[in-house]
């Protein structure tokens, strides 16, 4: 069986050329990196080859569609959830598939419905208790949402506004939550009578946050519905929200998917029939300019090495972009390349800033690590570059951030560094949005200022090139470019994900 570098294992995992298959062939990822559960879906493709136009390279090839998306926001495993049948579980025994009851807006209302679980996962995180006025209690973690009467709001939040005016937490109140109790004492054995389906949420009881009291680091669980919420000791609890890469598939790219990895299987094998065509001049193709090459997956897979192997071959100059350790798996394959057509690793920062790097990329190796694989794959005789991407106004584009990363590039063996600012397309824009509400909701009015489309204005973008233009001057930054190695220019990637 094989295993990845995080160990992650599964069965089935092809070592040999897969046959094209006329409907998708499905695995459950486990193991470390599987937070939550993903779903790895195995599809072949026609080409692996892709067109580019407006980049430096006019080719690209990515071996997966999709970036799993790790969440954060988590409840104790012993918390109450309110089933679909009206009894309730606790957190933690829940299972994909079981059906609970969420809530949606009908109209101006928002009212119960019956919805499933579609993932569960655990994780390590500071928690707090959260103390409400009729004595409920509650566990969760500080970025965890619940329903108030001033929309969701998250713990951080309650416990700030306990200084402010008091906000009242949304619950099963009144006579539906007297009969859910009764119902749950008696246990009937005619289920129907703990039916709320269609019944309105609604507060008829004063409900403010009493204490909030941190309880240092515990084991939570959280869940992803269909809904995007559940009823979790009464209380409307939100659950995570997601984003991943593929959302062009004629999927939801903030809500649905997120643990779905499409998996290019015979990718390796239809990029060898397309570069023994005497009509490929070996141009350079770049690697992972949509979707990270390196994600858990490859660990079992080998996709991206596969890929590698077949440019190499083929006397093909390539370019990678990734923010995973895990290349360095591969440093073999890609020293031979460096040595024959050509072959450049651009590792992707965002900062260097390790707090911030957790807030923003929680999924993602740490920058400390990454730059020692950035290292570790010079002192192999592979050109390597950084690319200071996205830079997000008000977070890593001041001076001192900036000047951080060129630095740590310099000192790491990086020949050449490229800056490309934030742009924040519709499913990107939705999710980029809900962070800055959760995290930094003082950055919203000179977001909607900067970003009214896609790109920031161009004198800021033009500012901040120069800016990381001086201080690569200033510190001296050896901007190294090989002709068998880095072409001078570095890639522009589509931007990868964030969070």
């Amino acid at each position: 069986m094989p295993s990845d570098l995080f160990g992650s294992k599964r069965e089935g995992v092809p070592t040999e050329p897969v046959p094209d298959r006329a409907a998708p062939h499905r695995f459950t990822a486990t193991g470390m990196r599987a937070t939550p559960k993903v779903e790895w879906i195995e599809i072949t493709v026609k080409s692996a080859l892709n067109r580019v136009e407006g980049m430096p390279f006019r080719w690209s090839i990515n071996p997966y569609r999709g970036c799993a998306h790790a969440c954060s926001y988590c409840m104790s495993g012993d918390t109450p959830i309110l089933m679909g049948d009206g009894s309730t579980k606790p957190l933690g025994e829940l299972r994909a598939g079981d059906v609970i009851y969420g809530t949606r807006r009908h109209g101006a209302r928002r009212r119960y419905v019956r919805t499933t679980v579609r993932a569960h996962w655990r994780v390590n995180k500071l928690a707090y208790r959260i103390v409400l006025e009729d004595g409920t209690e509650l566990i969760a973690s500080g970025d965890h949402r619940f329903l108030s009467d001033r929309g969701w709001k998250y713990v951080v939040e309650l416990a700030s506004s306990r200084r402010r005016r008091p906000i009242q937490i949304v619950r099963v109140l009144g006579d539906l939550r007297e009969r859910l109790r009764l119902l749950h004492t008696i246990d009937p054995a005619i289920t129907r009578q703990r039916n709320i389906e269609g019944h309105g949420v609604k507060s008829t009881a004063r409900l403010e946050v009493r204490a909030i009291e941190p309880l240092g680091v515990r084991e939570l669980c959280d869940i992803t519905t269909g809904t995007g919420d559940f009823i979790a000791n009464g209380v409307v609890s939100h659950n995570c929200f997601a984003r991943v890469t593929h959302w062009y598939l004629d999927q939801d790219g903030v809500n649905d998917w997120s643990s779905r990895i499409y998996v290019k299987v015979n990718a390796p094998e239809v990029l060898r029939r397309e570069l023994a065509r005497p009509s490929w001049t070996r141009e350079q193709v770049a690697i992972g300019t949509a979707t990270d090459p390196y994600q858990p997956a490859e660990g079992a897979y080998r996709i991206t090495r596969r890929v590698l192997e077949a440019l190499r071959d083929h006397k093909t100059p390539a370019s990678i972009v990734t923010k995973s350790t895990m290349i360095l798996r591969d440093r073999d394959v890609l020293a031979q390349l460096a040595r024959g057509p050509g072959m450049s690793v651009y590792f992707s920062f965002t900062t260097v800033n390790e707090t911030l790097a957790r807030e923003i990329e929680p999924d993602v190796p740490p920058p400390a690590r990454r730059l020692e694989v950035m290292r570790a794959l010079a002192e192999g005789g592979v050109p390597v570059g950084v690319l200071l991407a996205p830079v997000l106004p008000g977070l890593t584009d001041d001076e001192d951030h900036l000047a951080a990363v060129v630095e740590a590039a310099r000192d790491h063996g990086a020949g050449s560094l490229g800056t490309m600012l934030l742009h924040l397309g519709p499913v990107v824009r939705d999710a980029y949005f809900q962070y800055l509400e959760h995290k930094h909701p003082d950055l919203l009015p000179e977001y909607e200022r900067l970003y009214r489309g896609k790109y920031a204005p161009r004198a800021y973008q033009r500012r901040v090139q120069e800016v990381v233009a001086a201080l690569k001057r200033r510190l001296g930054f050896p901007d190294r470019a090989s002709s068998r190695g880095m072409n001078g220019q570095t890639p522009a990637p589509a931007q990868q994900r964030l969070f």
